[in-house]
């Protein structure tokens, strides 16, 4: 990869000279031309420098997720510029062909010089994705959206109507690098005064440290009805390297303690009764289940004591876990609350037209889905992993109001 961009900065370059040829000021033009390659190579060394310390930093922290986010802006803005000025430059070359076999007394030959106009074009073109990462890296990941959601049901409890969630998920701590910023979407959460919180896994990246700084600020968050959680597939350790099974079973049990500190009842395989009004609902949490990851969730073991007419809401991280169990489970589960997904940080969500590249491994990405009255709502998830930064699919603090069909 970082050869293939390697490739791509030469010919850039090339294509800045041309762009910059007919300019006065020899200074600038270097500083556009030489400026570009300098900036362009140093970000690929600095993201190789990033990846040869992986090993010895548990983990992706905010500088190799920078190291990362600069490269892919990089590199995507020169895949589009490379594209149009190839095809500019394949244009130009079947053009000389053409004025060769028609004009044998033509002096540019099979190859015309290339046109300004054609670099220009490449320039606006790239500069698309260009602008768009950095606002991504610079001001999409921390624009919170409250998504809000009104699901009606037959079996609700009439004491439970107009019962309202707060629900976060994936917060990966160990990638915040804007205290402040992540302050604001605490207090956003915290304003919409829900009856019931819940947080749906992927505290951290990878270790039970990374959420220490945060405790006090998330522990804030509290609801008349408790504040409930549940593991998601980064809360287990499993994509680092440990010392020893005895590190990665303590990093877990240190982890499991936060929650507590953070002021959540952790579910793990297992249900609490919430009662209102002398009626009551039951909530389920299980351990992470997911297509192609950690399965550790036991859906019958978490339903034990459960009433088969009481109404059921589920947290599970994973929405695949969905998708192939819990709306095919004997028992009927009224509402499931999942993640995971993060709507792939990268997408287009407006005019009625919802798209992310997650959709090709999810069919229930974000949002809410149905199957024969048993629901499902994806959060985006509240932080972001790998990647930066978040474009088209902001993060997300959803409100879920239970109400009786009347």
């Amino acid at each position: 990869m970082s050869a293939i961009s390697l490739l791509m900065d030469w010919y850039v370059f090339m294509g800045l000279r041309t762009f910059t040829a007919d300019w006065r000021s020899r200074p600038l033009r270097l500083i556009v031309t030489w400026g570009f390659l300098l900036v362009s190579v140093g970000v690929t060394a600095l993201f190789l420098f990033g990846l040869s310390s992986l090993s010895t930093a548990r983990g992706m922290t905010p500088f190799h997720e920078w190291m990362l986010s600069l490269f892919l802006t990089f590199l995507v803005t020169k895949l589009f510029f490379v594209i149009v000025l190839s095809l500019g430059d394949l244009g130009r070359f079947l053009y000389g062909i053409v004025r060769s076999v028609a004009d044998k007394k033509t002096s540019e030959g099979f190859f015309p010089s290339r046109r300004k106009f054609i670099t220009e074009i490449a320039i606006l073109i790239a500069a698309i994705p260009f602008t768009s990462f950095f606002y991504a890296m610079f001001r999409g990941k921390y624009d919170y959206k409250v998504h809000r959601q009104t699901i009606y049901y037959d079996e609700l409890p009439d004491a439970f109507d107009g019962f309202t969630i707060t629900q976060l998920s994936d917060i990966h701590s160990g990638s915040f690098d804007n205290v402040k910023a992540v302050q604001r979407g605490i207090d956003l959460a915290i304003a919409q005064k829900s009856d019931l919180f819940v947080f749906t896994g992927d505290l951290v990246n990878n270790a039970a440290w990374e959420i220490e700084q945060y405790i006090d600020r998330f522990g804030k968050i509290k609801a008349p009805f408790g504040q409930f959680s549940i593991l998601g597939n980064h809360d287990y350790g499993d994509y680092i390297k440990w010392n020893s099974e005895q590190d990665k079973h303590a990093n877990l049990a240190k982890l499991k303690q936060h929650h507590a500190e953070l002021g959540y009842r952790l579910l793990l395989n297992e249900n609490v009764v919430l009662e209102k009004g002398g009626q009551k609902i039951s909530l389920i949490g299980v351990e992470n289940w997911g297509r192609g990851f950690i399965q550790l969730g036991d859906l019958d073991r978490a339903m034990q004591g459960v009433d088969k007419e009481t109404f059921k809401v589920l947290l599970s991280h994973d929405p695949s876990h969905w998708e192939e169990k819990v709306r095919y489970h004997p028992t009927e589960i009224h509402l499931t609350l999942a993640g995971h997904t993060h709507g792939a940080q990268f997408g287009i969500e407006a005019a009625g037209l919802r798209w992310s590249p997650v959709k090709y491994q999810y069919v229930d990405w974000a949002g809410l889905a149905n199957h024969k009255n048993r629901y499902l709502y994806v959060n985006r998830g509240f932080g972001f992993l790998a990647f930066s930064g978040r474009l088209g699919i902001w993060p997300e603090i959803t409100v879920i109001t239970l109400k009786k069909r009347s």
